[in-house]
């Protein structure tokens, strides 16, 4: 990756357009950004970050992007060209931010934007130039995710180098140390695998406590079903938390106990089967002693039963004797039953035939006209009369349907008058309406002219409404910050004052340690030993300790509380900077005025909005009158020309009915002939046609049922002497209706059934001996059948429950070798997981180095990043300093694996990184980034990084140093490699000719190549 030109508008603290030509400033392959404090050197890796990113570096990542400096009306963008992979691209992005609305005042959200173009031989019309790649920041993020192959995190730490997070690394412990690196090398995978294991060695150790359980349980319900004379199983069953190997440290003591407990039931099982066969014969014979008896008691209570229903019988036989006489002469005379009934319906016929002819001749004589001559005719003068008067009515039919042609016309006449005097009024009412047309619209349009007026007004109050609160809001926060200021200040001088002393205090323990340095040289010395100072291996006269003397212990702890105080007072003075430069961004943008003003100017915009605002609201309703207004008008105009079309129209129509009418009403009054109506007059004859029909059907049905009367009585007379009786009369007395023969009949066949039984019953040979002996004893057949049934039920039950535990026990001893089989793989399952989550977790007595499976990991990382930062360390101590990782064991619960050390050649001793001087510790950390750099560039594909930023850090080095630090960068700028340095170090200006200059001013920073002689 090589950057080739940057530009950044409205970035940061640049307020306008700046462009760095990195082509131009790192021909030299080395170069410096320099400037004052705060002036924006940080920025320009920052804007590169976000062109490849989208964001700033973690550390920055809260500050806001857009400058306080820039005109509201520069958009704030970044743009990069570099080439990746062998690819030119630019890549140009633009924050989300405000900017002024277009039309009217204001402000309104810009969206972020990304463009991603490659040069391109051909960009679309044959000539070389700039094509569009993606629009889309997805796209474009993968595609640049893609080329670079690290993540944003990786990137500011192997290209921007910041050296604050690599001192830190050095220096840290094992857990600071881990977060970098995994940060840096994906290794949450193996967080997985660790978490995968642990999990499955809980859901394994989960299966073998419920194999343990289910075995406790099989062995208790052994335990019950064996009942409380069987062998108990606490000496069998293992205890909970007794360890087991294999499947048959917990399953054999059980199997055999449940072998001797299905022993024992199979025993007591036989018992039970032969008690059970002993009592099954007593209750058989029980059970034929009790049938006996019961035969016995049964027969001689149907002898007895015999006996008393012949007594019964032989008192009823008299008068079934009467009751069968009395049937035989209802028999005789059933043959003149049904004459006596022909004859008894045809008198009924003949009286109702008499009584109607009666009432319809009254009918008749009462009707008007002809009525009371035609009630006293005969049958053949009714027939004729009838004829003749419906003959009438049938030439009445045209007369009515000219009768009903006047009603109608009546009513259409009266309907079209109703018609015409409508359209009368709705012209007169259109007319008026139209009079006073132009006044409403007049007035509707002075209304909408004033609802448009108030709608311009509503936008130009919502513009100095936004403003207003905009000011409100600022004037607040500008007020809330002045008062943590306040609070702010005191703190930050306390801790500014608690950081000097203790750098003091610092200083002073280690001028007492350097004071006593050959005391705590001499302390190391033993004899035969070489001196580590002057390599001899004797020593007459080692220095004595003083009383004072001071440690490396003692000067690391004034060291921590140095940097502790510092880093407490950094803090609060960055605390107090932050709130200062907040509280003047808000105080410019409130103004001068207070918030209360502000507030009431606010509340004021507010009041006369809405009062705009309901006028304008009044504008679409204004508008849809006027149109309505408009429609109505061409509605009425209509009106009033249909209505003259409509009057003329109806007038003719109702002078030709009025002559149609004239007409029909003189040749319906002659039909009427005195008559209300022509219909009344056809209805009178119709209604006195049916009664004259009526008086002739009811004269003839009178004549027919005379004669069917007269013949029903002959045939009356010659059926009861043809059944020998002298008159109908005397075989009429005789008769019972055949209900009451039939109840006659059953009961004197059910008495002869009865008695026939009986006396059957009574000739049986086995009845008759049964009554001659003595008694049956049922109640003591029965008793003794209920003991040997109590018996029986007490045998069947133990066999059942003997057979039950049984089963049961053999059921349980089934359950408890299936158990067996099945938990002999989940232990084995176990033992490997155990074993394998103990390894990974860094727990199990394999693992000698208590190293987690990450942990190995990061080591092995760790292990080349010392390695390849060695090669440069050793050309910048000269030859004396080289990194070596160390697997060795944390003091107390501490794991192992990401410790480091640093060898010193000049002593051959091995010690802390955080022994290290702050010299030392610079370019120990630079090498160690470098380092860092090269093993994350290999993990990423290789991608060769041709451009690389060192952030700070060179004032802690000496002269020498600096010069041997120097030519490790110039050995970096092998292979054509830009390196670029951010310092303020004025040594550093005379050693690197090409600079870019970042000024600081008070309308914001601005960016130029500098050469030697602008130093």
């Amino acid at each position: 990756m090589r950057l080739h030109r940057l530009t950044v508008t409205a970035f940061g603290p640049f307020a306008g357009s700046e462009t760095v030509d990195f082509d131009a400033l790192a021909a030299g392959g080395l170069f410096l950004l320099r400037g004052a404090t705060g002036a924006g050197k940080s920025s320009v890796l920052d804007a590169v970050c976000f062109a490849l990113y989208g964001e700033t570096p973690g550390t920055r990542r809260a500050n806001r992007l857009r400058s306080d400096h820039a005109d509201p009306r520069r958009l704030t963008e970044v743009r990069l060209e570099l080439t990746l992979g062998g690819r030119r691209l630019e890549i140009t992005r633009l924050p989300e931010q405000l900017r002024p609305k277009k039309v009217g005042k204001g402000t309104t959200v810009e969206r972020a934007q990304t463009l991603l173009r490659e040069w391109s031989a051909d960009s679309g019309d044959g000539t070389p130039g700039w094509r569009a790649v993606s629009k889309s920041h997805q796209e474009a993020g993968e595609e640049i995710h893609r080329l670079i192959g690290m993540s944003r995190d990786q990137f500011c730490q192997v290209v921007l180098l910041p050296q604050g997070d690599f001192a830190r690394f050095l220096k840290g412990d094992s857990e600071e140390r881990g977060k970098l690196l995994r940060r840096l090398f994906d290794t949450e995978r193996f967080q997985h695998v660790e978490s995968w294991l642990a999990e499955q060695r809980r859901a394994q150790e989960a299966a073998v406590q419920a194999g343990r359980r289910r075995l406790r349980d099989l062995a208790s319900k052994a335990e019950q079903a064996a009942g409380p004379q069987a062998e108990p199983a606490a000496a069998w069953v293992p205890a909970e938390d007794e360890p087991a190997h294999g499947a048959a440290d917990l399953t054999d003591g059980v199997l055999g106990w449940a072998a001797i407990l299905r022993s024992g039931a199979a025993e007591q099982l036989a018992v039970a089967d032969a008690a059970l066969s002993g009592a099954e014969a007593e209750h058989r014979r029980a059970q034929q002693a009790v049938a006996d008896a019961e035969e016995l008691a049964g027969l001689q209570r149907r002898h007895q039963a015999a006996a008393q229903e012949a007594a019964r019988l032989a008192e009823a036989g008299p008068a079934m004797e009467r009751d069968r006489l009395r049937l035989a002469e209802a028999q005789s005379a059933v043959g003149v039953e049904a004459v006596l009934h022909l004859r008894t319906a045809a008198a009924d016929a003949h009286r109702e035939a008499h009584e109607e002819e009666r009432r319809r001749r009254a009918a008749l004589a009462s009707a008007p006209g002809e009525g009371p001559l035609l009630a006293r005719a005969e049958t053949a003068e009714l027939t004729a009369a009838e004829q003749r008067l419906r003959a009438a009515a049938v030439r009445l039919e045209a007369a009515q349907a000219e009768e009903r042609r006047c009603g109608e016309l009546v009513r259409e006449q009266e309907s079209l008058d109703g018609e015409r005097r409508r359209a009368e009024e709705l012209a007169e009412e259109a007319a008026d309406w139209l009079a006073d047309f132009d006044d409403r619209l007049a007035a509707l349009q002075e209304e909408q002219t004033a609802a448009r007026a108030a709608g311009a007004l509503v936008e130009q109050l919502d513009a100095r409404r936004a403003e207003v609160t905009e000011r409100l809001e600022a004037a607040r926060r500008r007020d809330g910050l002045r008062a943590e200021i306040a609070a702010a200040e005191p703190r930050a001088l306390a801790l500014r004052a608690e950081a000097l002393d203790a750098r003091k205090h610092s200083q002073d323990v280690r001028e007492r340690r350097l004071t006593g340095m050959a005391a705590e040289l001499a302390a190391q010395l033993r004899a035969g030993e070489a001196c580590r100072v002057c390599g001899s291996p004797e020593h007459p006269e080692p220095a004595l300790p003083s009383d004072d003397q001071v440690g490396a212990e003692d000067e690391e702890r004034a060291l921590a509380a140095q940097a502790a105080a510092e880093q407490r007072a950094g803090a609060a003075e960055r605390e107090l900077a932050d709130l200062q430069v907040r509280e003047a961004a808000a105080a410019g943008a409130a103004g001068p005025e207070s918030a209360e003003a502000l507030a009431a100017a606010l509340a004021e915009a507010e009041r006369e909005r809405r009062e705009a605002l309901r006028v304008a609201e009044g504008l679409g309703a204004a508008t849809r009158r006027i149109e309505r207004l408009a429609q109505e008008q061409a509605r009425r105009l209509a009106a009033v020309r249909d209505a003259g079309e409509r009057t003329a129209v109806l007038t003719d129509r109702i002078q030709l009915l009025a002559a149609e009418r004239e007409e029909l009403t003189r040749r319906v009054a002659e039909a009427r002939d005195g008559a209300p109506s022509v219909a009344a007059r056809a209805t009178g004859l119709v209604r006195l046609a049916d009664g004259v029909a009526a008086l002739a059907a009811a004269a003839r049905a009178g004549a027919d049922a005379a004669r069917r009367l007269k013949e029903a009585d002959d045939e009356l007379a010659r059926t009861a002497a043809d059944a020998g009786f002298p008159s109908p009369a005397e075989a009429a007395a005789v008769l019972l209706p055949r209900e009451q023969r039939e109840r006659l009949e059953g009961r004197l066949a059910r008495y002869r059934s009865e008695l026939a039984a009986v006396e059957r019953l009574l000739a049986e040979p086995g009845l008759a001996a049964a009554a001659a002996g003595p008694p049956a004893d049922v109640p003591g057949a029965r008793s003794r059948l209920r003991t040997a049934v109590d018996r029986l039920r007490g045998a069947h039950a133990a066999q059942q429950v003997a057979r039950e535990r049984c089963a049961a026990l053999a059921g349980i001893g089934r359950e408890l070798a299936e158990l067996a089989a099945s938990l002999a793989p989940t232990l084995a399952r176990y033992g490997r997981i155990n074993r394998l989550a103990a390894l990974a977790a860094g727990t199990s007595a394999e693992n000698r180095l208590r190293m987690r499976l990450e942990s190995y990991v990061l080591a092995a990382r760790l292990e080349q990043v010392a390695a390849a930062a060695s090669d440069r360390l050793v050309r910048m101590s000269g030859g004396r300093y080289t990194l070596v990782h160390s697997d060795d064991r944390g003091s107390g619960n501490r794991r192992s694996g990401l410790a480091l050390r640093v060898v010193d050649a000049w002593t051959g001793t091995e010690r802390d990184t955080a022994t290290l001087s702050g010299g030392e510790s610079f370019f120990a950390s630079l090498a160690l980034a470098l380092g860092l750099a090269d093993v994350v560039t290999d993990e990423a594909g290789g991608m060769p990084l041709d451009t690389l930023f060192i952030d700070e850090g060179f004032g802690t080095l000496d002269e020498h140093t600096l010069e041997e630090v120097m030519d490790v960068l110039d050995g970096l700028r092998e292979r054509d490699r830009a390196v670029g340095i951010v310092s303020h170090v004025a040594d550093l200006r005379s050693r690197i000719p090409a600079q870019l200059l970042v000024r600081k001013g008070r309308h914001g920073s601005t960016l130029a190549l500098a050469g030697r002689e602008d130093a």
